[in-house]
């Protein structure tokens, strides 16, 4: 499967995607940007990402804030990144 290459469309939705999660855009873009994600599966998963991101963001509670994490545990989650990544990529 050949990479997909973002076209200016991905390039101006990924500028406004936070504005069009929290509808703070004109009907008319709204709808442009929504037909642009239905048509292309990068952008989708994407923005779903970026929706389910902001959805825990606010639910979480600034109180519950962990204290920082080993190195080792941090190098731990940037290698399943790196993993995910490559897996997506195959």
């Amino acid at each position: 499967m050949a990479a997909h290459q973002h076209d200016e469309n991905c390039k101006k939705m990924f500028s406004l995607l936070s504005e069009y999660l929290d509808m703070e855009l004109p009907a008319e873009t709204c709808k442009e940007m929504g037909s642009h994600i239905n048509g292309c599966e990068p952008c989708a998963a994407f923005t779903e990402s970026l929706r389910q991101t902001i959805e825990l963001c606010r639910k979480y509670q600034s109180k519950e804030l962990p204290g920082p994490i080993a190195r080792d545990a941090r190098q731990k989650l940037v290698e399943a990144y790196q993993k995910m990544l490559a897996d997506r990529r195959s």
